[in-house]
C-alpha cells in the first residue's frame, strides 16, 4: 500500500540507497578538494595527518579526515574558516554556544536557497501545503529559527506569519485570527502557549492550529504527548544547528520514529565520544555530521556533541534517508553527579510521567565536598494545596521515581504554579552552581 504522504521533493527523499550513496561519494570528495584550496585551516590539519584530497575518493574515506569542533569555531573566528570570498557571502546566522566567542556561520545565495528547501521539506513533512498558514514563533535575527523556517515556509507557498518569539497574547491573536494551521516555535515556549490558551479557557477544538515543528532544544516524548493533548495538535521535531546551517537538517515524518537526516546535504557518523572511533550502525555514540553542499562555511566530521542513534530501516513514510533518534542528552552538557551521568530529559521524564508540567529547573551544587542535586518543580493549578502532609507526600513521590530513573537521590521541592521564569526561547533548565 502506497502511503498518503506528502514531499517536497520526492525525486530526492524517497530516492534509492544507493542513489543517495552516489551524491554522497560525490560531493564529499568535491567538497573536500574546496576546503583544501580554500580553507588553510583545514588543509593544515589534513597535512597533519598526512592527507591530501587525493586520498579521499568516497564516504568509505570519510573516518581518514579529521574532526572538527567548537574549539575550532572559537579559534577561527570570525572568518577562518571561510571558504568562499565575501563578495560572495550575503548572510552570517550566529549562536552564543558554550563559552567564549560566539559562533558566526557563512550563507552565499545557494547556501539559503538549500537550507530553505530542507526546511520546506520539513514543513511538507508535517502536514504543510499552500494552502496552509504557517506562525514562525522561533527567534529572528541572528538566531537560525525564524530565517530557517520562514524561508522554508515561502518555498512551500504557506501564508506566513513572522511573529517571531515573545508577546504571548499577541501570538494567540494572530493564531485565532488569522486561523493558523502550522506552529514553528521551541517546545518550551509551545508549551507556555498551550498553558496561556488553557488559561484562557480554550479548547483544543477551539484552536485552528493541525501541525507544529518545535526544536532548538530537548524535549520529551512525555512532553510531546501532552503539548499535543492542549493545542490539539500533531507536534513534530526539527533538529539543526547553526554551525551545519540551522533548522532543517533532520525533521520528523508523520510516523513520528526518528528525524529524517537531509543525506543529500549532510553524511551522519557515530563515533564513541572519548575514543572518536566510528561505531557500526545501530549503536548509541555522539553524532557527527560533514556538511557536503554548503559553499561558504562547510564543515568536516562536525562534532555535535549530540548522543543519539541512526535507524536504516525502511520508513513506512516512504523517505529512504536514515533517521535519527531524539538526542539523548550531549555529551558536553551532561550533568555528573555524584559519580552518576544525568540528562535533564530523563528528570523530565519522571516529572511529566507523575503528572506535573515541563515547568522546572534543576539547581546543582556542591556542599561539603559533595554534590546535591535540587528539583524544583511546579504544581499546575488543579493539584496546588497549602497541606504541608500532602505536599511532602508527593515530594517523596518525586524522590522515589527519580531515585529509580537516575540512581541517586535528589531533592524535590514543590512550588506554586507560574513561580517559575517562563522562557520564550531556550529555557534554562539547569542552573550549576558548583566550582569545577
Amino acid at each position: 500500500m502506497i502511503p498518503m504522504e506528502r514531499y517536497y521533493q520526492p525525486e530526492i527523499e524517497c530516492a534509492s540507497r544507493e542513489q543517495i550513496r552516489a551524491w554522497q561519494d560525490e560531493r564529499l570528495v568535491k567538497q573536500v578538494r574546496h576546503v583544501w584550496d580554500n580553507v588553510p585551516h583545514y588543509r593544515k590539519k589534513m597535512e597533519k595527518l598526512g592527507l591530501t584530497p587525493d586520498d579521499i575518493k568516497g564516504v568509505a574515506d570519510l573516518h581518514k579526515l579529521p574532526f572538527t569542533t567548537k574549539a575550532d569555531l572559537r579559534e577561527a573566528y570570525p572568518y577562518g574558516l571561510l571558504a568562499k570570498p565575501l563578495k560572495d557571502c550575503v548572510r552570517i546566522q550566529s549562536t552564543s554556544g558554550t563559552t567564549g566567542k560566539r559562533v558566526v556561520a557563512f550563507y552565499t545565495h545557494h547556501d539559503i536557497d538549500l537550507w530553505e528547501d530542507c526546511c520546506a521539506r520539513a514543513i511538507v513533512a508535517a502536514g504543510g501545503t499552500d494552502e496552509d498558514v504557517c506562525q514562525v514563533s522561533y527567534g529572528y535575527g541572528l538566531f537560525t529559527g525564524g530565517p530557517g523556517l520562514n524561508g522554508g515556509s515561502h518555498k512551500v507557498g504557506c501564508l506566513t506569519i513572522p511573529t517571531s518569539s515573545g508577546n504571548t497574547e499577541r501570538q494567540i491573536m494572530f493564531i485565532r485570527d488569522l486561523n493558523a494551521t502550522i506552529l514553528c516555535c521551541t517546545p518550551s515556549y509551545a508549551a507556555y502557549i498551550g498553558e496561556t490558551m488553557k488559561e484562557m479557557g480554550l479548547t483544543p477544538d477551539q484552536i485552528p492550529l493541525k501541525a507544529g515543528i518545535f526544536g532548538a532544544e530537548a524535549w520529551s516524548e512525555e512532553m510531546r504527548q501532552s503539548i499535543q493533548e492542549t493545542l490539539g495538535i500533531k507536534a513534530y521535531d526539527i533538529y539543526g544547528l547553526t554551525e551545519l546551517s540551522g533548522p532543517g537538517v533532520s525533521f520528523e515524518c508523520s510516523q513520528q520514529t526518528g528525524m529524517h537526516i537531509n543525506e543529500d546535504h549532510f553524511i551522519a557518523e557515530i563515533i564513541d565520544p572519548d575514543t572518536g572511533e566510528v561505531l557500526p550502525a545501530g549503536s548509541k555514540g555522539e553524532l557527527v555530521f560533514t556538511s557536503i553542499t554548503k559553499e561558504a562555511f562547510p564543515l568536516l566530521r562536525y562534532r555535535t556533541r549530540d548522543i543519539c542513534m541512526l535507524d536504516y530501516t525502511p520508513c513506512a513514510c516512504g523517505r529512504t534517508h536514515v533517521k535519527m533518534c531524539k538526542p539523548m542528552g550531549r555529551s558536553d552538557d551532561m550533568l555528573i553527579i555524584r559519580g552518576v551521568n544525568v540528562f535533564p530529559s530523563q528528570i523530565e521524564t519522571v516529572l511529566l510521567n507523575h503528572g506535573y508540567s515541563a515547568n522546572y529547573q534543576i539547581i546543582v551544587d556542591r556542599v561539603k565536598n559533595t554534590d546535591t542535586l535540587d528539583v524544583q518543580v511546579e504544581m499546575t493549578p488543579e493539584m496546588f494545596t497549602d497541606n504541608l502532609g500532602e505536599i511532602n507526600r508527593r515530594q517523596k513521590e518525586l524522590v522515589d521515581g527519580l531515585r529509580s530513573m537516575l540512581g541517586l537521590t535528589a531533592k524535590v521541592t514543590l512550588v506554586a504554579p507560574k513561580s517559575i521564569v517562563r522562557s520564550e526561547g531556550k529555557a534554562v533548565r539547569v542552573i550549576d552552581k558548583r566550582k569545577i
